[in-house]
C-alpha cells in the first residue's frame, strides 16, 4: 500500500511534514512552527484562530526541498519541527500572553528561525518579548494598518497596539518599518508617535510608484524580524482576512520584499498574523500564505550561503 503522506491530503498535518515536538522537549532543528490559536484581540471579523491548523494543512502542498526550474534545490538539509499550538486560555489575554512569551522563549531556544502561525496581529507584542536579548531589534511588517495605536475601545491590548507596546515595553526595538499602509481611517496620534519615534511608514502608493525604492530602503545587516499581516496583501489576492483594504500588495511583490529583507539583513524569527481561513471558501489564502512564509525561509538560507 502507498503511504499516504506523500499527498498533500493525506496524512496527519503538521507544518511542512515536520516531526510534531513538546516546546519544552529535548529536540533542535533549523525552523520550528508554532502555533498562536488566538483571536480575542479583534475589532472586526473572526477567524484568525482557526489559521494555525489551516497553514499546516496548506503547507502539505509545499513540502522541501524544493527544486525549480533553474534546477537548484532549495532548503536541502534544512530540518523542520513543528511545536504544536500554545494551550490558550479563551478569556484571560494576560495569561495568555505569559504563555505565548514563554511557549516563544521555548522554541526560540531550541531551533535556528521560529515561526509563528497567528493568531490576530496582538500576539506580535508577546512574541516579540521572547526577543528581549537581541540587539537592535528591527521588526519589518507588511500591513495596510500601522498597529501603533495606544488606546482601542477602552483596550491597549487590542490586534491596533502590538508595536506601540512593544516599543514601550522593549529597549532593544530599534526600529519598526511598515509597507503597504493604505485605508481611509488613521489614527492621527498613533501615526505622529511612530513617526516621532523614527519609524519607517511605507504607503502603498509608493510601493506602487517605485518599488525599487521602497526595495533599496529596506534594513541592511540588522537583526530583523518579520511580521506578515496578511492584510497588507489586496484582498482580491487574499481575501481571508478580517479587515481587508483595497489596492493592498500582489503576491509578488510581498514575495519580494520579504526575500530582499531576508537576504540582506539576519532574520530572527518570523510571524504571519490576522488570516481568518473561514472568511475564504477556496483555501487559496493559506495556499498562497504558506507558499509565502516557505519563498522566505528560501530567502534566508541563500542570504546566508
Amino acid at each position: 500500500m502507498t503511504h499516504p503522506t506523500h499527498l498533500p491530503y493525506g496524512g496527519i498535518p503538521t507544518f511542512a511534514r515536520a516531526p510534531l515536538v513538546d516546546p519544552s522537549g529535548d529536540w533542535h532543528a533549523d525552523v520550528a512552527a508554532l502555533g498562536i490559536p488566538f483571536d480575542i484581540a479583534l475589532g472586526f471579523r473572526p477567524g484568525a484562530r482557526f489559521a494555525p491548523r489551516a497553514l499546516r494543512e496548506a503547507s502539505l502542498r509545499s513540502v522541501p526541498p524544493f527544486t525549480g526550474l533553474d534546477g537548484i534545490t532549495r532548503l536541502a538539509g534544512v530540518t523542520f519541527a513543528d511545536a504544536g499550538d500554545v494551550v490558550l486560555p479563551s478569556l484571560e489575554p494576560e495569561l495568555a500572553h505569559d504563555r505565548i512569551t514563554e511557549a516563544a522563549r521555548q522554541v526560540r531556544s531550541r531551533c535556528r528561525l521560529p515561526v509563528f502561525l497567528g493568531g490576530d496581529h496582538s500576539v506580535s507584542y508577546p512574541l516579540l518579548q521572547a526577543f528581549d536579548d537581541v540587539e537592535a531589534l528591527h521588526v519589518v511588517q507588511l500591513d495596510a494598518h500601522l498597529d501603533f495605536t495606544d488606546v482601542r475601545n477602552d483596550t491597549r491590548w487590542s490586534n491596533s497596539s502590538p508595536f506601540r507596546r512593544a516599543a514601550e515595553a522593549l529597549p532593544n526595538l530599534f526600529h519598526i518599518s511598515t509597507i503597504g499602509l493604505r485605508g481611509l481611517r488613521f489614527d492621527p496620534e498613533a501615526v505622529a508617535a511612530a513617526r516621532a519615534r523614527g519609524h519607517t511608514l511605507t504607503e502603498m502608493r509608493e510601493v506602487d510608484a517605485d518599488f525599487i525604492g521602497v526595495l533599496e530602503g529596506l534594513p541592511m545587516g540588522q537583526n530583523v524580524y518579520l511580521s506578515i499581516d496578511v492584510d497588507g496583501f489586496d484582498p482580491a489576492v487574499i481575501p481571508g482576512t478580517s479587515s481587508p483594504e483595497p489596492d493592498g500588495l500582489s503576491y509578488a511583490q510581498g514575495a519580494a520584499l520579504m526575500a530582499a529583507t531576508a537576504r540582506r539583513n539576519h532574520i530572527v524569527g518570523l510571524d504571519l498574523v490576522e488570516l481568518a481561513p473561514n472568511l475564504d471558501p477556496s483555501g487559496r489564502s493559506e495556499l498562497l500564505m504558506a507558499r509565502l512564509i516557505m519563498e522566505t525561509l528560501c530567502a534566508v538560507w541563500e542570504g546566508e550561503a
